[in-house]
């Protein structure tokens, strides 16, 4: 009876998550549902929200976690698919645009309430887009050897602009997204091809300091 009881409430409350995602759009956002109207849709006694939800900002914050972490375990899985051959970025940018248009509600709370009201959901959002720009600046200074501060960079400069185009391919037709990807992917490769040079004119320098260093110490004292 116990495994039949919590996974009836693990269905309410999934049904009352996707109550609330049903009822975002361009007009309607999280802040100004309320209760009641996620209840009705959810087809549940207001009452019963309680057992699943301390309160309505409790249920945004879960949207907010759960779709953060959905989209980083594809961009993850997105990017160990490497290894049959790919561009890194076409394939984020593919997966990152499949992300929005199979979950819209989730992607359009996150930019609704980055500059919303409410603290806690701005704080929230904030957390979600730091996972992300940490784990990609990881990745380039890990498996593409880019030095740390540049990786970090790159990763802000990346996830800046992924997140400016995905509000644009929210409402846009089908017809224009594939130039909008394709807009895209230029934009991040000249990111990735500028952190490189720098990179290369970094290493460069060190090189050149190195080796003045090595002279002076190697110089006759008194010389």
């Amino acid at each position: 009876m116990t495994g039949i009881r919590a996974k009836q409430k693990e269905k309410t409350r999934r049904a009352l998550i996707n109550a609330a995602l049903s009822q975002l759009s361009p007009q309607t956002a999280f802040s100004s549902l309320s209760l009641r109207e996620v209840a009705r849709e959810a087809n549940i006694a207001p009452t019963s929200f309680y057992r699943h939800f301390q309160n309505m900002d409790e249920l945004g914050l879960t949207l907010v976690d759960e779709g953060g972490l959905t989209l980083r375990q594809l961009l993850r899985q997105g990017r160990q698919r490497l290894a049959d051959g790919g561009s890194v970025i076409r394939i984020s940018v593919d997966i990152f645009m499949d992300f929005i248009s199979n979950n819209r509600s989730v992607f359009r709370l996150l930019l609704q309430e980055h500059s919303g009201t409410s603290k806690e959901f701005r704080l929230a959002i904030a957390r979600e887009i730091h996972h992300f720009k940490s784990e990609l600046a990881d990745y380039l200074h890990n498996e593409r050897r880019l030095h740390e501060d540049l990786a970090r960079l790159q990763a802000d400069a990346m996830v800046r602009v992924m997140f400016s185009i995905g509000a644009d391919a929210l409402d846009l037709p089908a017809s224009d997204k594939a130039a909008l990807i394709e807009d895209t992917i230029l934009e991040l490769r000249m990111i990735a091809r500028g952190a490189t040079a720098l990179q290369t004119s970094f290493n460069a320098t060190k090189g050149e300091a190195g080796a003045v260093k090595k002279r002076a110490e190697s110089a006759p004292k008194g010389a």
